[in-house]
This record gives C-alpha cells, sequence and structure tokens, in this order.
C-alpha cells in the first residue's frame, strides 16, 4: 500500500485529488495539510512512502517545505503538483531533489502513473515530459470517450500506428519503458484487443 500525504492551499482541490486516489486499490492518503508546517510536523511523526505538495501555500511555501524535509532527513518521496509549466520552477525544484513533478491540469491518469513510477524507481524527471502532460493535440476527440483513453494513452497508440517500439515511445514521451508497456497493457484492455495486429487495426479506424 502506498501511503500518501497531500498539501495544498486550496483544500477543495486536494480533496478531489484524495478522492481520485483513493480509488486505487494501492493507494491511502492518510491527511490534507493547507501549509508546509503541519505537513513537515506529521511527516516527522508518521510513516509516509509520498508527498505531494503544492508550491503556493501559506506561511511555509511548498519549496521551504521540500528544504525542510531535506533538512530533516526524512525519508519519504516528494511529487511537487504545480499550476506552472515553467522551466525555472521546475529546476529549483529538480536542484531540491523532488522526485516528480505533475501539472494540475494534466489527466489523472498522469499523476497516479507518475506516483507509482516514483515509488518503483521508474520515473524519469525531465521538463519536455511535464509540457508533454497538456498537449492539446488532434487525438483529444470523442475516442477518448468512447473507449476512455487519456491523452497519454492516445499519444501512445498514435505512436505505436507509426511503427514505434516501446523504447522509441519511452524516448520520445520521457517515460520509462516500464511505463509503455503499462500503458499498452491498459490500451490492450479498454480497447478489447489481444494482439499488436488488432491494435493496428484499431489505431487506424480511430484515424490515429
Amino acid at each position: 500500500m502506498i501511503r500518501l500525504v497531500l498539501a495544498d492551499d486550496h483544500k477543495m482541490f486536494a480533496k478531489g485529488i484524495a478522492n481520485l486516489l483513493q480509488d486505487e486499490e494501492d493507494m491511502q492518503v492518510l491527511d490534507i495539510f493547507t501549509n508546509g508546517r503541519e505537513l513537515v510536523d506529521f511527516l516527522k511523526k508518521n510513516e509516509v512512502d509520498v508527498v505531494l505538495t503544492d508550491m503556493n501555500m501559506p506561511g511555509l511555501d511548498g519549496l521551504g517545505a521540500i528544504q525542510q524535509i531535506n533538512k530533516e532527513k526524512i525519508k519519504v518521496k516528494v511529487i511537487v503538483l504545480s499550476m506552472y509549466d515553467d522551466e525555472d520552477i521546475f529546476k529549483k525544484c529538480q536542484k531540491q531533489g523532488v522526485d516528480g513533478y505533475v501539472l494540475k491540469d494534466a489527466d489523472p491518469d498522469e499523476l497516479i502513473y507518475t506516483i507509482r513510477e516514483v515509488v518503483d524507481g521508474h520515473h524519469v524527471m525531465h521538463f519536455e515530459r511535464v509540457l508533454k502532460q497538456v498537449d492539446e493535440d488532434q487525438y483529444y476527440d470523442a475516442y477518448k470517450q468512447k473507449f476512455k483513453l487519456s491523452r497519454r494513452e492516445l499519444q501512445i497508440l498514435s505512436l505505436i500506428k507509426e511503427g514505434h517500439n516501446n523504447q522509441a515511445i519511452a524516448d520520445e514521451l520521457f517515460l520509462s519503458v516500464y511505463t509503455v508497456e503499462t500503458h499498452r497493457k491498459n490500451i490492450h484492455h479498454k480497447l478489447g484487443v489481444n494482439t499488436a495486429i488488432e491494435l493496428m487495426k484499431k489505431a487506424i479506424e480511430m484515424k490515429l
């Protein structure tokens, strides 16, 4: 079980994320905090696997909380949930040793996959990946609703159609091969196909 805590001054947003994560069988949200000091105090006394924190909080902000976590040598993975696809902010977080950076308007599955990647040690921390989290592209259409494919899954399906193997897809999207393989399994399941040929036919039907 992955034990998580959230820190965000918008409590309603944090509750929405918590509800999303609680639906995952392998995730448990222990608590929600609206400032960094409460977060750090909790981490000192409790076993936590992953912290999801916003940067903007009153009192001790996200960056300050991350610095305090490092200073106290608290063993926990940190993923920043940010409104900003700003490379300078990303680099500041990277410099502080954060384990992941996810935009707040990214697909929910992007956050879930990032959490699992970080815990498993497969996450690729790269700013280009952040930018790809919210790419508006031609694949984001009715088929997403019909098959419940996420934007990321549609990107991967399109690259499969173009003949890319798992490693090439991983390089293109700044993901680990492990994550691409997991996405492919989910795509097969959602589209009800068993073979690569069936998957290719489905991608052609979907005009990807």
